[in-house]
């Protein structure tokens, strides 16, 4: 996903598509740019993946009835939603992951470094995936760049050619324009075989930074409970719910919903974990230097904080990318990448969350951090004596450490008390400036940790019942919420409905009204309404809804706009998370009767803004630059000499532009 697109009329298509007829074929998403930034991209692709299968499903859809051969089938937001959105989401994640080079590799990390430090040691760890999840070794893809820490962007084109070659032929059932018709199709070596897709080199910016890792880290988190949410028959691979933790010890069954799914949620589980002993162990900031230590008695009284920016010198060990060293580049801590990493941390803590007090967890979870394949935690993190926790590398213990870290500081350096909001920046003081996007998205975030330390379900049961442990932090939360939340809607909101950009607290000034902070008040303020149940939150947002579909619809263009009439991942991000809070909490229900928040009015909104942003009304459009074979539609004909067979205008990745 680029960083910009920019909407505008023309006089006719540049191109004719399968949906040449559709409503507002003369929009045009112009490509403002290619670069690849981590931290707004993979925000954007979770919420792209809550806003597939999940949300689809929610309204009644059987995934059963999906087929990304089936265009357009059972409708087009069903397509859209359950294909499309979710199927992007995943590619995404795998390019970055497995394919771009864009960070240290795994094997040069510190987990494989307690294991041996060589790629002997590396494979074993990954046979052992195989393995536990009911696979022969050979499912896992050829010269995979297992990404350790992803850096901060780079341009998303080969660095070479890729590979083409053919190596096997097959036949689809294609079901478009009405008519079902047998394709001869192709299948090109780069499936199965990573080694020609890294990107460019000397267009990467290696540097890290908090939120591109924490994005990085909720993608990750977000599909290793989609994958490992349950287990499988190893015969037949047919999916079963987990009924203990040891089902998969009986030589039946296996990790996952099924044999694929779950050798990828494994994989994934351990990037994460790299990732964030990395961040435990190495990228401690006190104000002075890098690598400060701070344990679960952290408090915020000594801060420690992620600075914003870290220099990577690379190095090379195992014949691959190493970090060979780290310098602080900007040093202060920032409210987006506080929220950004304490919203997958905290995913990453129900995930593995072991604690005796916890009555809710799927015994799925428990499985996967029985020890194998991945470590239990020890008995004083997982015993109801919160006080004796000690500091440990496990999965858990390194999520709960950097949860409290994380809680503390957004708690503490971040929110300003008298002004009752959490402000933009923290060097040792605070700044005065409230970026509302931000403000609105943490609390988001304070849900989700809420729900973690509490014993509730997250991921995509973050909306369900359960008994809670009512913990006090999990009451500090709720309070932040319902005071930022109340903050926005007394301080933010501007006499036409619409809010504010930027909030200063020493002067009470108000800057801009951009179409992503519109969206993400409604992902922030449904969240406050979901947490705390008060109808207010919920009446806010349904308000704001109705003034953008009054002051930022283009009935000309066909989606929503700002004055800029630009999208960025992150304005991206909240269209996608903002639109899906309307559909599933804020649509009319009972005696409600406004139009703008009729069901199929939204589904509407949702279907032509993703179908005109992100897909585009030609292959030079859209925000999505290319997409991967099969799972969301496209193919490579027996030919070889087509693209876009979908006719989505999404090219695939050898037909998107670049050198390569």
């Amino acid at each position: 996903m680029n960083k910009i697109v920019k909407l505008s009329l023309i006089a006719s298509l540049a191109i004719t598509s399968l949906y040449a007829s559709k409503p507002f074929s003369n929009t045009k998403a112009e490509v403002l740019d290619k670069r690849f930034y981590t931290a707004g991209a993979m925000l954007a692709y979770t919420e792209f993946e809550l806003s597939g299968e999940p949300l689809a499903e929610s309204l009644g859809l059987d995934l059963d009835t999906l087929d990304p051969n089936a265009i357009n089938k059972p409708t087009e937001f069903d397509y859209t939603a359950g294909i499309e959105s979710y199927e992007y989401s995943e590619e995404a994640m795998y390019a970055l992951n497995y394919q771009s080079k864009m960070g240290a590799h795994l094997v040069n990390g510190l987990l494989n470094a307690s294991r041996g430090g060589d790629m002997s040691s590396l494979a074993k760890r990954f046979i052992e995936f195989a393995k536990a999840t009911g696979n022969d070794p050979e499912i896992i893809p050829l010269n995979m760049h297992p990404t350790a820490l992803p850096y901060t962007s780079g341009i998303p084109e080969f660095a070479q050619k890729i590979d083409m070659t053919i190596v096997n032929n097959d036949e689809m059932s294609v079901f478009k324009h009405g008519k079902e018709s047998v394709v001869k199709t192709s299948i090109p070596a780069y499936l199965r075989d990573y080694k020609t897709l890294s990107w460019v080199e000397g267009e990467m910016d290696k540097t890290l930074n908090p939120a591109s890792l924490g994005a990085a880290l909720l993608k990750d988190i977000m599909w290793a409970q989609d994958f490992l949410g349950g287990m499988h028959k190893i015969e037949g691979d047919e999916e079963v719910e987990a009924a203990s933790a040891s089902m998969d010890s009986d030589g039946k069954h296996a990790l996952g919903v099924s044999g694929a799914d779950g050798v990828n949620g494994a994989i994934l589980t351990e990037l994460a974990w790299e990732r964030i002993l990395y961040m435990q162990e190495k990228l401690g900031f006190d104000g002075k230097n890098l690598g400060a230590k701070f344990d679960p008695s952290y408090d915020a009284s000594k801060p420690v904080w992620f600075a914003n920016s870290v220099t990577v010198k690379e190095g090379s060990a195992n014949g691959t990318k190493s970090v060979a060293s780290l310098h602080v580049k900007e040093s202060h801590s920032s409210l987006r990448d506080t929220w950004q990493m304490l919203w997958p941390i905290s995913e990453f803590y129900a995930y593995s969350d072991q604690r005796s007090a916890n009555q809710n967890q799927n015994p799925a979870f428990l499985a996967v951090f029985d020890g194998k394949p991945f470590k239990s935690a020890p008995k004083a993190n997982i015993d109801t004596n919160g006080k004796n926790d000690i500091k440990a590398d496990d999965a858990f213990s390194v999520a709960a450490n950097i949860a409290n870290l994380m809680f503390e500081n957004i708690s503490k350096l971040h929110f300003d008390k008298k002004a009752g909001t959490f402000i933009d920046r923290f060097d040792g003081k605070q700044s005065d400036t409230v970026t509302i996007y931000d403000a609105a998205y943490s609390i988001e975030a304070l849900r989700i940790f809420q729900r973690a330390i509490d014993a509730l379900p997250v991921g995509y049961g973050s909306s369900e019942g359960a008994q809670s442990l009512e913990t006090a932090q999990g009451k500090k939360a709720l309070e932040l919420v319902k005071t930022q939340a109340d903050f926005l809607i007394a301080k933010a909101k501007g006499k036409n409905g619409l809010y504010a950009t930027t909030f200063n607290v020493a002067n009470g000034s108000k800057k801009g009204e951009d179409l992503g902070t519109q969206f993400a008040v409604v992902r922030g303020l449904t969240a406050a309404y979901l947490a705390t149940k008060e109808s207010k939150y919920r009446e806010a947002a349904r308000a704001l809804v109705v003034s953008i579909e009054n002051n930022m619809y283009d009935k000309k263009i066909g989606t929503y706009v700002d004055a800029s009439k630009e999208y960025t991942p992150y304005t991206i991000a909240a269209l996608s998370g903002g639109l899906r809070s309307a559909i599933s909490n804020l649509k009319n229900t009972g005696a409600e009767k406004e139009p703008a928040l009729e069901l199929k009015n939204l589904t509407e909104r949702f279907t032509r803004w993703f179908q005109l942003v992100i897909n585009g009304n030609s292959l030079t459009d859209g925000a999505q630059l290319s997409e991967w074979l099969l799972d969301s539609g496209e193919y490579e004909t027996a030919s070889m000499t087509t693209g876009n067979n979908d006719g989505d205008n999404v090219a695939p990745i050898n037909k998107a532009g670049g050198k390569f």
